[in-house]
């Protein structure tokens, strides 16, 4: 199979800022394939939105190289590259004066496009996030929930089919239950139209969720560790990474296998009809979930057309998932009694 070509590379990238003893961002390299999710994660003030802008210059490197589908960006007008990246920031930036459909069109009119083709990009887009045309397109932002406008800001930023889209906490000033109903919205979106994407953000559990790879920065950009959402949780690079995925990485890492990446045990036929059910494309941690509310250590596993496929245990869960610090606990102890559920 062909390697994905690189789509974003920084090479040995610095920002230093006049009258500061360290850099902002120091001597920072980093690759990004063409259609991944590549997730920027790491304490606050090391760095993560400062080299986000260093990839559109909204901010100027003092030194290293920026290339974008294999172009050296440092040497082009900022204003033409900046419309060839999508760019959503965490407080969506509309403009409040102006309509959805001509917030969604700035950056085609500012390309030149006709009338007619910005009207079908606008309706095509609220359509791709979700959000029907003929009811939004004439409103005003101030008319739209916090999770509505954010979905507006991603479609303004798709507006003019960049290459690359680059995502400032886009979901973190949204409350809980609305910003998980935005991710799951984006992996959907993400899988429909394979964007190239760099995404800040400071939670883990964001990261491990939206992100192909994890570039886990330290103090200054240093790039401690540049890896998958499952090699972030299970190999840690060093002490500080381990720290900042601190506890409860064993359930972290469950979220990641879905239930139908693991061998499923036959249905005996004997089932209760009330049984617990989860679907196949659940994860491991929401199987764990729904049989620890409905009280059963088994649950019915079931296709995409709700046909049975399989039978799925706690025990089933604790031998097929991850332990790369080592073996994980007996079945046999976090059986029956552990859920209190029938057989």
């Amino acid at each position: 199979m062909t390697e994905p070509k690189e789509m974003i590379r920084l090479d040995g990238v610095s920002k230093r800022y006049p009258g500061q003893a360290a850099a902002a961002v120091d001597d920072l390299s980093l690759s990004v394939r063409d259609g991944e999710t590549v997730v920027l994660l790491g304490p606050s003030g090391c760095g993560k939105t400062t080299t986000l802008r260093l990839i559109n210059r909204l901010i100027e490197p003092t030194s290293g190289r920026i290339f974008l589908d294999g172009e050296d960006v440092t040497r082009v007008d900022p204003d033409q590259l900046r419309r060839r990246i999508g760019y959503v920031i965490q407080q969506v930036g509309l403009f409040p004066h102006m309509t959805i459909a001509d917030n969604i069109g700035l950056v085609p009119r500012a390309l030149g496009w006709d009338k007619k083709r910005i009207r079908e990009r606008v309706d095509e887009l609220l359509d791709l996030v979700g959000l029907e045309p003929a009811t939004f397109r004439r409103r005003y932002p101030k008319e739209l929930s916090g999770g509505q406008q954010q979905r507006v800001g991603v479609a303004r930023a798709l507006a003019a089919d960049p290459p690359a889209m680059l995502m400032d906490e886009p979901f973190g000033a949204i409350d809980p239950i609305t910003r998980e109903r935005l991710q799951d919205a984006f992996l959907e979106l993400q899988a429909r139209i394979g964007k190239t994407i760099v995404l800040v953000t400071h939670d883990l559990t964001e990261a491990l969720k939206l992100g192909d790879r994890v570039a886990m920065l330290g103090q200054h950009a240093r790039l401690v560790q540049y890896d998958t959402p499952a090699a972030i949780l299970g190999e840690p690079a060093d002490e500080f990474v381990a720290s900042f995925v601190g506890s409860g990485a064993a359930m972290r890492r469950l979220r990641l296998v879905p239930v139908g990446s693991i061998d499923l045990e036959p249905l005996t036929g004997g089932e209760a009809p009330g049984a617990a059910t989860v679907r196949i494309d659940q994860s491991l941690y929401e199987a764990l979930d729904v049989m620890l509310r409905a009280g059963d250590d088994v649950a019915v596993v079931t296709g995409e057309d709700g046909t049975p496929a399989g039978r799925l245990s706690w025990a089933t869960i604790v031998q097929e998932s991850p332990h790369p610090a080592g073996p994980g606990p007996d079945p046999a102890d976090v059986t029956g009694d552990v859920t209190g559920g029938r057989r």
